[in-house]
């Protein structure tokens, strides 16, 4: 199977530059791939396709202000993106820079912050914060939201508070799990009432999110890996709407890699503890965990565009997606959602 095979022109002013004001106000197309059938609705019409008993699952990973600026102790300007914190004072990061910094050199950082260059594996650097104050603290105060690439301008204010999910609490993320964004506590309160059950997963998500793939054939292509997290809670409330006949509704497709990938490392089961997945959903793939996917709309190429069409078929995504571009939905991160039922068919 070919890269080229998902590609598709998208009008550069579908791009969505800014949220919406509330939330909750975004737009939801519902795809039924099983019968090729979609519905225009309003994202606060998702209860509408809910029933008691079934359990969503939400990303409660937290972003951090991962984009720092500088210099090398060399002269020149860098700027570093945080990947991954590893522990209070080594990261993993890619570098800008006009010439690549060797290993052992200095990076001087925002407020003289002293950064050591310890290795290099791949695109990232292994750096040692020379600070007694952890890198946590020091994102904290001296870095910058990420926004994605896609997102033409500054960030602001309000991307401060708009680029976090209302239910985040585990920094560690570069990048937001964008379905979540249109959650507010509103309607989460509305979902509890009717009787669905909530539970959580934290998938940190990397900036390997972003990239599109360049190999000709997508088998080549080498996924990026992120660390996942599953309490018991979770594993209980899946188990129990899967005995109930509820049905599991994954809230991104962060939190679908996470199940995913737990129950591709254990035989088809879903068990509580940490875990490294680098998992690449492509067609062909055997969902396991998940009935569900609540999403945004996906960059041509991506592997995220190559996840939905595992889930719903390559021709109901192509359907669905020149459907959103003629009704002009907002695609990307701030972007309208879709909800999409697994295509049982494939």
């Amino acid at each position: 199977m070919k890269t080229k095979d998902f590609d598709f022109d998208l009008p550069k002013d579908l791009i969505a530059q800014f949220p919406t004001r509330e939330r909750t106000s975004s737009r939801l197309l519902y795809l039924n791939s099983s019968q090729n059938d979609w519905q225009d609705r309003l994202f606060v019409d998702l209860p509408d396709f809910l029933k008691p008993g079934d359990v969503m699952i939400f990303n409660d990973t937290q972003v951090i202000k991962a984009r720092l600026f500088g210099k090398k102790d060399s002269g020149g300007n860098i700027e570093v993106m945080i990947e991954r914190i590893i522990d209070e004072h080594h990261v993993l990061a890619s570098i800008r820079a006009s010439h690549a910094p060797k290993i052992n050199s200095k990076l001087i950082l925002a407020q003289d912050i002293v950064a050591t260059v310890v290795e290099r594996g791949h695109d990232f650097y292994r750096l040692f914060f020379e600070h007694e104050r952890s890198v946590v603290d020091l994102l904290e105060d001296y870095g910058q939201l990420p926004l994605p690439p896609y997102i033409a301008r500054p960030t602001t204010d309000t991307d401060e508070a708009r680029y976090q999910t209302v239910y985040a609490k585990n920094l560690g993320a570069v990048a937001a799990p964008t379905a979540g964004l249109h959650f507010d506590n509103s309607i989460m309160a509305r979902l509890l009432d009717l009787g669905i059950r909530i539970a959580y997963v934290t998938l940190h998500v990397g900036a390997g999110t972003y990239q599109p793939v360049r190999a000709e054939h997508i088998q080549d292509h080498i996924m990026h890996s992120e660390r996942f997290y599953i309490p018991q809670q979770t594993v209980d409330r899946v188990q129990q709407a899967k005995k109930d006949g509820g049905r599991v509704l994954a809230v991104g497709t962060t939190s679908l890699r996470a199940l995913e990938a737990c129950a591709q490392q254990h035989g088809g089961k879903l068990m509580t503890g940490y875990g490294e997945t680098n998992i690449f959903i492509t067609p062909g793939y055997r969902f396991q965990m998940v009935d569900r996917l609540l999403t945004n709309f996906h960059l041509p190429c991506s592997t995220l565009l190559m996840l939905v069409s595992a889930f719903a078929g390559m021709d109901a995504i192509k359907k669905a997606y020149q459907h959103a571009i003629q009704q002009r939905y907002r695609f990307f991160s701030y972007g309208d959602a879709m909800l999409i039922e697994k295509n049982h068919e494939i």
